[in-house]
């Protein structure tokens, strides 16, 4: 399959009219007058920051266009970085795969999605699984060396991904070497055993930068490895040929690092500060391990296929939306024990000490834009004020006689947080209704709509819409198959204040049952498109996947996964809500592109509500273990 290299990079920019945009406001906000620096600058790194993201989606966005047009893989696409299929990261662990789209430039960033492309392509990963060795050290040459084989399997008359290849491997080294990395024994080991083997395999020569640098050490090993290295360049088109060669290979540099490490431990007898300083740095010469670290503190949502409504026709349906309903959660309890539920939760809320007074200017700062906010008179420079010309007459001297545009920070934005009340959340939701209250409140003082709302399902195991199914003789595959109960605990035209009593309905344990997350998710995103706010995010907080038993069984186990799945890719294709997944304890990344995973086992403290409002705020994936 051909790709012309420079065909792909000329593919119009998904977010040029955004960018057009945002240099229109720019220009606006450097017409500020200078007594608004201060508002100028956070103006102008806003949309930096902004512009610098943009630019970043569309280029993941083309590394993803290039690597599914050689796979053929319509499921694959980029995600901070990372490659991913169905929104998981795929186990592609070689060092010069992992990129920053914000960092790297262009080339860097497709000679990696290039080289991701043919490992997929190229390498079979149940035998590489199956065959890597145990040790860690061995294990990180042993995925460097199978990377760097499928790369020399380039398709032919393709000089542009040879290139990109190589800019990437080259680029990589580079930040290594710079880094400091390649100081210590250990670290200059690998990093020559990745230059010889690179150059070996692919033909090219080492990085000119770092020749000197490794001649003394390649020297030393090349006469121990000659034999492996012959190996790999001979049965480079073989993987289970070349996995020999490889794991005597590795096992060859493995055997080096540790009698370097035996040998330090033992100079470090008599000076054991020295050893202690030594460690951190023997430690950090691996920053490139092989173990896929970023996803083993947090389970991660169990999701798969669902063969039912694959097959489906009409895809997703409900067997019955008659006993459905919209719920004020507040209005269900007595006032006596909601103003208790109140009490308990501004308890929670004063024992964290959060600064929401500093929090809402952190939001603000984080979801403002630059908006004119009419003029600015009696200034000594901009427009004539058409008004003041009798004073220029009257006095000559006058030069306060022109006028500039205003510009202001302000939240146009709405933000809805969606709360799973189904039973496993009980166990969670002091923790989270106090960060919700906190957020809503801070948000609220920073000038943002808010919306609190929740879902669960009117009943146990079907309820009475199952019932109906039984009387209708339990026609195969009835689609979703339970009541479902959508809450308001506050709506966008209450402030907080006068909403803070309801949102203590929280805790009214008997609304904690099951959950259809998809069509939830469809129900908020509905309202939020009803607003006329520029910007609408909506802010999913669960801790599993959906779970409604009566569906589950009369369909398939996935049946409402893969619905939830269709109902958030369609928004993010659309672009009308920016949703969010913020996991309890788990991670929600095969759900929500965008999404945070929390441990809310320990009150949530500042630390922590910073990282949220950058997550908001910065569009970016992150993590909090």
């Amino acid at each position: 399959m051909a790709l012309d290299r420079q065909a792909v990079s000329r593919q119009s920019d998904p977010g040029e009219a955004v960018l057009r945009q945002a240099a229109s406001d720019e220009a606006a906000v450097r017409q500020a007058p200078p007594s608004q620096a201060a508002l100028r600058q956070a103006a102008e790194d806003q949309l930096t920051q902004r512009q610098a993201t943009l630019r970043a989606e569309q280029r993941e966005a083309l590394c993803a266009a290039a690597v599914r047009a050689l796979t053929g893989d319509a499921s694959l696409h980029y995600r901070e970085g990372r490659l991913c299929r169905d929104m998981r990261p795929l186990p592609l662990h070689a060092p010069h795969l992992r990129t920053d789209p914000q960092q790297d430039d262009f080339a860097s960033l497709r000679g990696a999605a290039d080289g991701a492309a043919l490992r997929l392509m190229h390498s079979d990963a149940a035998l590489h699984s199956r065959l890597c060795p145990t040790d860690r050290v061995e294990r990180l040459v042993f995925e460097l060396l199978e990377q760097l084989r499928c790369e020399t399997q380039t398709p032919p008359g393709m000089p542009g991904l040879v290139q990109n290849l190589r800019d990437r491997f080259e680029a990589w080294s580079q930040a290594f070497y710079r880094s400091g990395l390649a100081e210590d024994h250990l670290g200059i080991l690998l990093y020559t055993v990745a230059q010889i083997a690179w150059s070996r395999l692919t033909g090219w020569p080492v990085l000119e930068e770092t020749e000197g640098l490794i001649e003394a050490t390649r020297a030393a090993i090349v006469p121990v490895l000659g034999v492996s290295l012959a190996g790999l360049r001979r049965h480079r088109a073989e993987q289970g040929a070349f996995a020999v060669h490889a794991l005597e290979l590795a096992r060859l540099v493995g055997d080096m690092i540790r009698a370097v490490r035996a040998e330090a431990l033992d100079d470090a007898k008599d000076d054991p500060q020295e050893n202690d300083d030594k460690a951190p740095r023997t430690a950090f010469s691996l920053w490139f391990d092989v173990e896929d670290d970023e996803y083993k503190d947090m389970a991660v949502a169990l999701t798969g296929k669902s063969r039912v409504l694959d097959a489906s026709e009409q895809g997703y349906r409900a067997f019955t939306t008659r006993y459905d309903r919209e719920i004020v959660p507040g209005v269900l309890v007595r006032k006596a024990l909601l103003s208790e539920f109140r009490e308990r939760l501004d308890e929670r809320v004063a024992a964290q000490g959060i600064n929401v007074a500093r929090l809402a200017h952190a939001l603000k700062a984080a979801l403002a834009i630059s908006q004119r906010d009419g003029w600015s008179f009696g200034e000594e420079h901009g427009r004539i004020d058409g008004r003041r010309l009798a004073q220029l007459v009257s006095s000559p001297a006058e030069r306060r006689l022109f006028r500039l545009e205003r510009n202001t920070l302000m939240a146009d934005c709405v933000v809805a947080f969606l709360i799973d009340c189904s039973g496993s959340m009980k166990a969670h939701i002091e923790p989270v209704a106090t960060m919700v209250d906190i957020l809503t409140r801070a948000l609220d003082q920073a000038g943002v709509t808010t919306e609190v709302l929740g879902f669960t399902t009117g009943a146990w195991n079907g309820g009475r819409a199952r019932l109906d199914w039984l009387a209708h003789g339990r026609p195969p595959h009835p689609g979703r198959l339970n009541e479902l109960s959508h809450l308001v605990f506050k709506d966008a035209d209450r402030s907080w204040r006068r909403a803070r009593t309801d949102i203590a309905a929280l805790f009214k344990a008997d609304l904690f049952r099951e959950g259809v997350d998809g069509e939830a998710v469809d129900w908020a995103c509905g309202r939020l498109v009803a607003r006329p706010e520029a910007r609408r995010i909506l802010i999913v907080i669960s801790d599993g996947s959906p779970m409604d038993s009566a569906t589950g069984q009369a369909n398939d186990a996935f049946y409402l996964d893969n619905h939830l799945k269709a109902v958030v890719a369609r928004h993010e294709a659309s672009r009308d809500v920016e949703v969010l997944g913020l996991g309890v304890g788990l991670d929600l990344s095969p759900y929500y592109r965008r999404c945070l995973a929390v441990d809310l086992s320990v009150p949530p403290d500042m630390k922590l509500f910073a990282e949220i409002v950058g997550w908001i705020g910065g569009g970016g994936r992150a993590r909090k273990g």
